[in-house]
């Protein structure tokens, strides 16, 4: 089975317990916040954003295998 690489930072990277991991392929982001959900429970208590090829995204984006994944913590700029 394929596989996507997930990277992690922050609070997140502490809930998931790694920086990076591998994730079983799934065909969207909807898909893979649920299965990560599943996986690491604490993260339905947290709020993330996602990011593929280093673009956050805000609605449903169908995924490829080798794109860049990163579950990203809410930040703020000033």
């Amino acid at each position: 089975m394929e596989r996507l690489k997930v990277k992690s930072f922050g609070l997140l990277t502490d809930v998931i317990g790694h920086d990076s991991i591998d994730f079983d392929f799934v065909d969207n982001t909807d898909e893979l916040r649920l299965k990560l959900i599943e996986a690491y429970p604490r993260l339905k208590q947290l709020t993330f954003s996602i990011a593929v090829n280093k673009k956050l995204i805000s609605q449903i984006t169908a995924l490829e295998i080798g794109d860049e994944i990163a579950l990203l913590p809410p930040f703020s700029g000033g």
